[in-house]
C-alpha cells in the first residue's frame, strides 16, 4: 500500500503544482521581486507581417484593420506572407499595393514559419510584429507594443488574447484563456514570459535569430530572446481579439497540433532547462511547459493507483468516486449536443479535453509527426 500512496499523492501534487502551485509561487515572488517594463514613446521602423494561407474570406478585413493602426505610415511596413495560397488571397493583397501593402509569396507550401522567414528577408524594420489573419487589433496596438522596447531588457512582447464568443455564455475555453493571460502577467512581473501569443507578438530583429522554419515561432522567439540576454513580456494594453472556433472537433485538432509543435520546440532547446545557466527562466520553462505537458501521465498514475487502493481504505474510495464524477461530468458535456443548464461543467470538460489533446500530442510526437504546415481554422 505504501508505494501506491506515494505514487498517488506525488501524482496529485504534480497536477496541482502545474495548474495552481506554479501560479501561486509566481504570485508570492511578485511581492518581493518586480521587474517592471520601462516604457517610452519611441517610434522605430516597424515591419508588420501577416501570415496567410487561403484566407480570401478574411484577408480584406485584416488588412483594413491593419491600415487603421495609429503608427506613422512612413515607419510602418506591412507585409503579407502568403504560404502558396491557391484561392483569391494573393489577388486581394495585391489590390492593397497602393496603400503600401507588400505581398511575399511562397512558390511551394512549406509552413507558417517558412512563410514568416521569407517575409523577414524582405522586412526592414528594427521591430517585427507578427499577426494572424483571424486576429483583430485596436488602433494603438503597435504603438503600445513598441513602447516596451524602450526597455533594453525586453526582446519580445506578447499581446493579450481575448476570445469573442457567438453568445454571452462563459465557456471553458475563454476561462482557460483568462487563466493563461494571468499566468503570463505573473511570469513577466518576476522575470520573463515562457510563451507568446501566436495571434500577435513583436520582437527585436536580433531576437528573430536564428529563425527556425521547423519550430513554432511564438515559442521559439522567447527562447531566442533568453539566449540573447533579453526577456519576454506581455502588454495588457495590447489586446488581440479572435472568435471561438466554429467546431469543437477542429478546436481539439488545433490544440493537438499546437502542443506537438510546442513539444518539438522544447525538445530542441533542452539546455534552457539548466538552472545553473538560465536561472529562474529554467524553472519557469520546466513549470509552465514540461510540467503541464506531463499532466496526463500524472492523471493516469493517480487514477490507477487510486483504483488499487480504493477497496482497502475508505478515504481512497471517496477520492476515486470524486475522480470518476469529475471525469464523467466533463465527458457528459464533451459528448452531449446541447446541455444549456450545465454551463458550470464546461470547466471540467475543457480540462479533460485539454489533457486528452496533450496525450494525443505526445503520441503523434513520438510517431514523428511535426505539423510544420498549418491549415487556418474556420471561425
Amino acid at each position: 500500500m505504501f508505494p501506491l500512496q506515494i505514487i498517488f499523492w506525488l501524482s496529485v501534487g504534480l497536477v496541482l503544482y502545474a495548474y495552481a502551485g506554479y501560479p501561486l509561487l509566481l504570485l508570492a515572488l511578485s511581492r518581493i521581486r518586480s521587474r517592471t517594463v520601462q516604457k517610452a514613446p519611441i517610434q522605430p521602423p516597424v515591419s508588420f507581417i501577416i501570415t496567410a494561407h487561403n484566407e480570401q474570406s478574411r484577408i480584406r478585413e485584416k488588412l483594413d484593420n491593419t491600415l487603421q493602426l495609429a503608427y506613422p505610415r512612413d515607419k510602418l511596413e506591412i507585409i503579407v506572407a502568403s504560404d502558396c495560397s491557391t484561392d483569391g488571397t494573393d489577388a486581394i493583397v495585391q489590390s492593397y499595393a497602393p496603400h503600401g501593402v507588400q505581398l511575399v509569396r511562397s512558390a511551394e507550401r512549406q509552413g507558417k514559419e517558412s512563410a514568416q522567414n521569407r517575409a523577414l528577408g524582405k522586412a526592414s524594420g528594427e521591430i517585427v510584429v507578427f499577426s494572424d489573419v483571424a486576429t483583430s487589433l485596436e488602433p494603438l496596438a503597435v504603438r503600445r507594443l513598441v513602447e516596451n522596447f524602450a526597455d533594453p531588457s525586453v526582446g519580445c512582447v506578447s499581446s493579450v488574447d481575448r476570445v469573442i464568443g457567438t453568445n454571452g455564455e462563459v465557456s471553458g475555453e475563454r476561462a482557460y484563456v483568462r487563466y493563461e493571460m494571468l499566468l503570463r502577467s505573473l511570469e513577466a512581473s518576476v522575470n520573463s514570459l515562457v510563451g507568446l501569443s501566436g495571434s500577435c507578438f513583436a520582437a527585436r530583429r536580433t531576437a528573430c535569430n536564428p529563425w527556425r522554419e521547423d519550430l513554432q515561432s511564438d515559442f521559439n522567439t522567447v527562447l531566442n530572446s533568453i539566449r540573447h540576454g533579453f526577456r519576454g513580456v506581455a502588454d495588457p494594453q495590447v489586446v488581440g481579439c479572435y472568435r471561438d472556433l466554429a467546431s469543437d472537433r477542429k478546436e481539439f485538432s488545433r490544440k493537438v497540433r499546437t502542443i506537438v509543435r510546442g513539444i518539438t520546440v522544447l525538445m530542441n532547446n533542452l539546455p534552457l532547462l539548466n538552472p545553473f545557466r538560465y536561472g529562474m527562466f529554467a524553472w519557469q520553462l520546466f513549470s509552465h511547459k514540461l510540467c503541464r505537458w506531463l499532466v496526463p501521465l500524472w492523471l493516469i498514475l493517480a487514477f490507477v493507483s487510486n483504483i488499487l487502493m480504493a477497496t482497502a481504505d475508505g478515504l481512497y474510495a471517496i477520492l476515486l468516486i470524486t475522480q470518476i464524477a469529475f471525469y464523467a461530468s466533463g465527458a457528459l458535456v464533451l459528448f452531449s449536443i446541447d446541455l444549456p443548464r450545465l454551463s458550470l461543467l464546461k470547466i471540467p470538460a475543457y480540462f479533460l479535453s485539454s489533457n486528452l489533446a496533450i496525450a494525443a500530442a505526445w503520441v503523434k510526437y513520438f510517431r514523428g509527426e511535426r505539423f510544420a504546415v498549418w491549415q487556418p481554422s474556420a471561425r
